[in-house]
């Protein structure tokens, strides 16, 4: 029987490094799965627009932030699926590791355009219904909450690597 080494002796976990990379790549594959819901609705909803009727009421300057939002919307579907298709490139060949590293950063992006789908289709919902001037104050004010929610509050809760867990 062989001995492992744990691969971080300071944070609780007693897992090799090829447990740890296992873990980090199935943690990686459940947040792709929530974030290609999310995607997967609101690319059907962008998609949708262009047949309704009141589509041809939109201006010039509607139709191009409708426009840039299908290609964001799309972007964030060829991120999100990444993952798999490079999981497929790297099958077998003992690459795990540059596969997480490279599929975090890839969800990162992910997040990232997708971020600006949500507060572009904010954006545009209110130009159309109420006005452009709230259309790009609700769209700010949407991505200002992204930024907050995603970005600072998970700094803010990361836990100080020098001091012991509870």
């Amino acid at each position: 029987m062989t001995e492992t080494t744990d691969a971080d002796p300071t944070d609780g976990r007693d897992e090799s490094a090829a447990e740890r990379l296992d873990r980090n790549w199935n943690d990686t594959l459940q947040e792709l799965r929530v974030t290609q819901t999310g995607t997967q609705i609101i690319t059907g909803f962008l998609l949708t627009l262009a047949f309704q009727n009141r589509f041809t009421d939109l201006d010039r300057e509607q139709v191009g932030i409708y426009l840039v939002l299908v290609v964001l919307a799309a972007l964030s579907t060829i991120l999100g699926l990444a993952p798999v298709s490079l999981h497929r490139t790297l099958f077998r060949k003992r690459a795990k590791a540059e596969l997480v590293a490279t599929a975090h950063r890839l969800l990162i992006a992910t997040l990232g355009v997708l971020g600006l789908v949500v507060a572009g289709v904010v954006l545009l919902i209110f130009d159309v219904v109420v006005s452009t001037a709230a259309g790009f104050i609700a769209g700010g004010a949407t991505l200002l909450a992204i930024i907050a929610i995603w970005v600072l509050l998970p700094r803010a809760a990361r836990p100080d690597r020098t001091s012991q867990h509870r």
